[in-house]
């Protein structure tokens, strides 16, 4: 072997650990959630929220041209979300701006992500995969508001 293929190999090798470790490390150490497909559930084709425990809730979000439904959610500060996405009619895609959720949604499949909302504010999502023409109006919000506040304004929940 060659000295300069030796030396490829060894680079090739070293950035694959680094990178295995940082995976790790990102997985471990920073608490990062990964994203999960549910595959033995059948796609939900209604949205729904609901509460499953205290500041804990889980979301039924659908993707269809071109809009979310629920495209607007109130909840107040310290949720915990179980966010599940699916699409009913084509690829889409789901992120929440300042949160390290991005999702696909896709037909006849659920992506699953946990996400905390810990600061009051609005939460803006979007499709981030080109569905159509009336793509850059496929977005949305969550609202996170002091818990007062969410009921006095009859939001959910």
């Amino acid at each position: 072997m060659d000295k300069s293929e030796k030396f490829a190999l060894g680079v090739s090798g070293l950035l694959l650990a680094v990178f295995f470790l940082a995976i790790v490390y990102m997985q471990v150490v920073q608490n990062i959630e990964v994203p999960t497909c549910i595959t033995d559930v059948e796609p939900f084709t209604t949205d729904t929220l609901f509460q499953v425990g205290e500041d804990e809730y889980e979301l039924h979000m659908i993707a269809r041209m071109w809009a979310f439904q629920p495209s607007s959610v109130t909840l107040p500060v310290g949720s915990k979300v179980h966010l599940y996405v699916t699409s009913i009619d084509i690829i889409h895609g789901f992120k929440i701006e300042n949160k390290n959720v991005n999702l696909m949604a896709v037909p006849g499949a659920i992506n699953y992500i946990p996400v905390t909302f810990e600061e009051e504010g609005e939460y803006f999502f979007a499709c981030h995969e080109f569905c159509g023409a009336a793509h850059h109006a496929m977005a949305g919000r969550i609202i996170i508001a002091d818990s007062d506040d969410v009921q006095s304004a009859g939001g959910q929940p």
